[in-house]
């Protein structure tokens, strides 16, 4: 079988790699197409995975749009001459319309409920559109529910092994308390107008009465915070949340990782009650703590910050999702195996 991967978004890249290497284990043929978007082209390389750049990724509404016309003709071209047998990705308009244009099927990976227009852009052009079990919004007829989290695909035990040498890069040891924050760029065009934390000055400097600070942002910080910035490769991200103490975040993806991992999660954003991945992960599991007000995210963090024995805590609670959860790279390689007939199965 031939498969053409369509990744827009680092967090792509750790979706579909433990799918990609397995696939092509088994015999099939794998192409990757991508975005020059943020580390994605750095992340592809680190995993030593093949890929087709289409370009810089477009910021702002209008730039996006001519976007969509633009990789739409580029993608095309790369299927024409690939000719794959189905076209996959996570969200991605130009995947649905090239599979349309080629008569492929496509199937779409979503995560993201207040996703709209990308919801408009891939919906009416996909064959099957596969969301998590708790997935709020109700897409379709082609909509197939799983039962686990996207993050599970690469943070599952069956892949992921925390490597403790992240550690001794920073200095640090596993007794270390150490807290790792993310502030987003609110640019992505399901993010706009929404917003996080205000006083970041103030939460850095709460937190390192406790223990140190490790920031990662996809925007420019401040001189006075600018210190606190990690510096490790990005590819090592999951193994510095694994062993800390506390991940604090406007990043969503970032804060379902770290419950995942069984590190206590507190996410702040407006976005906060339109995504059911964050309702189960906090209600079903108590992994992950989701605010609005970032008055009570600190308080919240102050009472964690109290708490003893916290790691040991978040694990056993870790070990209570992996047992009801499923292994998602397994389900997607075999959904896309046997599609159309794992559609049918799954859909029923």
């Amino acid at each position: 079988m031939r498969i053409l991967v369509d990744i827009g978004h680092p967090a792509h890249v750790h979706l579909f790699k433990n799918l990609i290497w397995s696939l092509g284990r088994k015999g099939h043929e794998v192409k990757i197409t991508t975005r020059d978007k943020d580390i994605a082209l750095h992340l592809l390389n680190a995993y030593g995975l093949k890929y087709e750049n289409q370009g810089k990724h477009y910021r702002g509404l209008l730039n996006k749009m001519y976007g969509v016309l633009k990789f739409d003709y580029r993608l095309y071209k790369v299927a024409k001459k690939f000719k794959p047998d189905i076209l996959t990705s996570m969200g991605s308009p130009y995947a649905t319309h090239v599979a349309k244009l080629i008569g492929k099927p496509s199937i779409t990976f979503d995560d993201t409920e207040h996703s709209r227009i990308e919801h408009i852009l891939y919906s009416p052009f996909t064959d099957a559109i596969c969301t998590p079990s708790c997935f709020k919004k109700d897409l379709g007829p082609k909509q197939v529910r799983f039962n686990g989290y996207h993050e599970l695909a690469y943070l599952h035990p069956n892949y992921f092994k925390p490597d403790p040498s992240v550690l001794d890069e920073l200095n640090l040891t596993k007794n270390d308390k150490f807290f790792i924050l993310r502030f987003v760029s609110w640019s992505a065009s399901h993010d706009i107008g929404q917003k996080g934390f205000i006083d970041k000055t103030g939460l850095i400097k709460n937190l390192g009465e406790h223990g140190t600070v490790l920031i990662t942002s996809e925007g420019p910080l401040t001189k006075e915070i600018e210190k606190f910035k990690i510096t490790i490769s990005p590819e090592k991200i999951h193994d510095l949340l694994y062993y800390a103490t506390m991940y604090i975040g406007e990043g969503a993806t970032m804060a379902t990782e770290a419950g995942i991992l069984g590190t206590p999660s507190i996410y702040l954003s407006s976005l906060v009650g339109t995504m059911g991945n964050f309702d189960e992960l906090e209600k079903e599991y108590g992994l992950v703590y989701s605010f609005t007000d970032s008055q009570k995210a600190r308080r919240m963090i102050n009472e964690l910050l109290n708490e003893n024995n916290l790691k040991i805590k978040w694990q056993k609670k870790r070990e209570k999702l992996l047992k009801e959860k499923i292994d998602v790279t397994a389900w997607m390689i075999d959904f896309i195996e046997r599609y159309p007939e794992s559609f049918y199965e799954y859909k029923n």
